[in-house]
């Protein structure tokens, strides 16, 4: 949705910050992850208590926050846009996430690469683009998923019900939400 959610619309669904509201940027391709989506997915996920986040096309920073009021150790959050960074970091000091997030702004592959050359790897790692970015951020990403999860990690991606996306790994999870498909995959047994 572009820039149609009015600010103060975003909840945090559960953990520490549950009921807090989100700004949401006007403009930009920002389109928050729904409550009914974010909660199905958490559910899904199980306790994450003490996990490292990767939300990458971050936007307000509703996946990574909730996943920060749910006990994950910490969240790298990839903006592009500025104006929309500058939101984001509000949310983030809003709701008292600074100590455990770093937010980057930078396009995804940059910052990829960054993470690379850091060698980190994260144990949850959210892909919500644009729909349309869906199809080429797929195959830039992909050869760079096995730096970025640690092992036993979860790639959440969510995407328009036209397209499969599965990274390379095996799905665990998928589900139809509406105009969202929310698919979960993770590394095989013989990858690592």
């Amino acid at each position: 949705m572009k820039g149609g959610t009015p600010p103060g619309k975003i909840r945090i669904v559960a953990g520490t910050c549950r009921g807090r509201r989100l700004k949401v940027p006007r403009r930009g391709e920002v389109r928050p992850t729904s409550e009914r989506v974010r909660e199905a997915v958490f559910d899904v996920l199980g306790p994450i208590g003490g996990l490292r986040v990767l939300d990458l096309f971050a936007g307000s920073g509703a996946l990574g926050l909730e996943a920060l009021s749910r006990g994950a150790a910490g969240c790298t959050f990839v903006e592009r846009d500025r104006d929309v960074a500058r939101t984001l970091r509000e949310n983030v000091v809003l709701l008292g996430f600074l100590r455990e997030s770093e937010v980057l702004v930078m396009p995804f592959r940059r910052a990829v690469e960054r993470l690379q050359l850091r060698g980190q790897a994260f144990d949850l790692l959210f892909v919500d683009p644009p729909y349309t970015m869906l199809g080429e951020v797929e195959p830039a990403l992909r050869p760079a998923v096995p730096a970025l999860l640690a092992s036993g990690g979860v790639v959440v991606i969510e995407g328009p019900p036209t397209l499969e996306i599965d990274m390379g790994l095996e799905v665990v999870f998928r589900r139809r939400y509406g105009n969202t498909v929310v698919t979960m995959v993770k590394e095989g047994t013989g990858r690592r």
